[in-house]
């Protein structure tokens, strides 16, 4: 069953410590999805990062704005310099037109309405500026690892996982396009950091980038 938006923030709140501890404990990938993340941001006076949980991305690549529903996330993330409001990736409270860059960093799979929360995106970035989504490929090692053990699980019990190509059709529906791929983790936890390569379909971990026409 599908938990609903209040449940899903305390389910964060409570594993705050541990999903921000991830993130040491496995550096190599972190690093390498960082690495993926950053072939498509530059400029990040005008970024906005939706789900910026800890702040772990946002604060290593000088994006100063985020939204998070999950007070403890946010907290942390403000204690890393991050400037967070907190509130829902389905009804931002911005106005249009009012960023370059909108970042987004596995959340798609424990978005509620995923379609709402694209053409909320769509709707506050500038023409021409992009959308930058990065996520875990259903059909790649990582996330059939955490399907494994969903059960398990009080964060994975509740995600849903996508493919490149279903990403971009909800993408395109909310009227997004001029499409470019990156890929990493073609190792899930790599003993090293890894280079990121065009495209997918090798790596679990993807990142794509749709511009504002």
């Amino acid at each position: 069953m599908k938990l609903k938006s209040n449940d899903n923030i305390r389910v964060f709140d409570k594993t705050v410590v541990a999903y921000d501890q991830w993130f040491e404990n496995h550096r190599n990938a972190w690093q390498s999805e960082l690495l993926a993340v950053k072939q498509f941001i530059s400029g990040t006076e005008e970024a906005l990062e939706i789900g910026v949980g800890t702040g772990r991305f946002a604060s290593q690549m000088g994006i100063l704005k985020g939204i998070e529903p999950a007070p403890e996330m946010a907290k942390m993330a403000r204690a890393r310099g991050i400037e967070v409001d907190e509130g829902m990736a389905e009804n931002l409270p911005y106005t249009n037109e009012k960023f370059s860059t909108v970042l987004m960093v596995t959340i798609d799979c424990f978005l509620e309405n995923i379609e709402k929360t694209y053409s909320e995106a769509f709707r506050v970035l500038k023409p021409g500026g992009q959308i930058v989504v990065g996520f875990l490929d259903k059909n790649g090692e990582a996330a059939r690892r955490y399907k494994k053990v969903k059960d398990e699980s009080d964060v994975y019990a509740q995600a849903r996982f996508r493919s490149p190509e279903e990403i971009v059709t909800l993408l395109t529906k909310a009227g997004f396009g001029r499409f470019e791929f990156c890929q990493t983790l073609l190792v899930p936890d790599p003993d090293k950091t890894e280079t990121p390569i065009p495209g997918y379909g090798k790596g679990s971990f993807v990142v794509v980038r749709g511009i504002k026409g």
